[in-house]
């Protein structure tokens, strides 16, 4: 079984290209599923072979995940993964069935995402940075990651070629190897003129000059999303701004707020990069203000 799992993950990087923080997720869920698998007092101790995998296993390997606390989306994620192996192994020719295909998907919650305010956005950005060249990083980096709604690990893995800051806009890199043009307003233009003229060359070091990366570390080399998460905390945390917002708290700020200055949900969705309209769709449910506008206006006994 553990041959199989290397072998598709294998395929899932070197042939179809999938994004290395995917992988890992994947690579994860599908380890955790073998150790159970190889747990089953079904299977002994010779291990298992993909086609001894029932469709019961899977089914209650995912229970057992939602008894650990993994959320819906994690869940479903794992379950695609474990799904995806078996349709590689049966397309190989290697099994007669899939055992997945009976399976159900976890019900996805509904629950909304974490938004912060305009006003709170504002302080993050506009409050006194330190001076230095981490503080002009760090300046650049929220002002990206709010300007253009990006996961951290889109924005962490910018290129500095695939900025065009004369034309306004960034080449973003997404799931699936996907790359959408995403616009970059005047203020996140001004911060990334200023890191990558003053700040970033002094990141630099000589052994790294070749460096592609945009945003980089103390050491001069590409800046990692933990650490991304770490500026944002610390910066939130030294203004007060509570809940402590987190990198893809202002991926759902900048889609909420876009939507609440009335943008489009398609225009929304393709700057999020989201494949399908129906994620994008639940940032409809999180501005009640506009809502109960919406409803004031149209609502013919409102």
């Amino acid at each position: 079984m553990r041959s199989a799992v290397a072998e598709y993950l294998g395929y899932l990087r070197v042939e179809c290209g999938l994004a290395h923080t995917t992988c890992r997720a994947y690579a994860a869920d599908l380890e955790r599923f073998v150790r159970y698998l190889e747990s089953a007092a079904a299977f002994g101790r010779g291990g298992v072979r993909p086609e001894q995998v029932e469709s019961d296993h899977v089914r209650a390997f995912l229970w057992l995940e939602e008894r650990r606390g993994l959320a819906s989306r994690s869940r479903e994620r794992a379950l695609a993964a474990i799904g995806g192996l078996f349709r590689f192994l049966r397309a190989e020719g290697r099994l007669a069935r899939d055992p997945v295909e009976r399976v159900s998907a976890p019900r996805r919650s509904r629950s909304l995402p974490r938004v912060l305010s305009a006003q709170a956005v504002e302080r993050l950005l506009e409050a006194p940075w330190p001076q230095g060249p981490l503080g002009l990083r760090n300046r650049a980096l929220l002002e990206m990651l709010y300007a253009t709604g990006g996961r951290v690990s889109e924005v962490c893995g910018l290129d500095l070629a695939r900025l065009q800051l004369d034309l306004g806009y960034v080449r973003v890199r997404g799931k699936g190897n996907r790359e959408r043009v995403v616009p970059v307003g005047r203020a996140a233009l001004a911060a990334l003129e200023e890191y990558v003229a003053e700040g970033r060359p002094r990141l630099l070091r000589p052994a790294r000059a070749g460096e592609p990366a945009l945003f980089l570390s103390r050491g001069g080399r590409r800046l990692d999303r933990h650490a991304a998460w770490r500026v944002v905390t610390a910066r939130a945390r030294a203004l007060g701004i509570r809940p402590v917002p987190s990198p893809h708290t202002l991926r759902h700020s900048f889609a909420t707020h876009l939507l609440s200055g009335g943008a489009g949900i398609r225009e929304v969705q393709e700057l999020l990069g989201h494949a399908d309209v129906a994620t994008t769709e639940i940032y409809t449910h999180v501005d009640g203000q506009r809502l109960r506008a919406v409803h004031r206006r149209f609502h013919p006994r409102a």
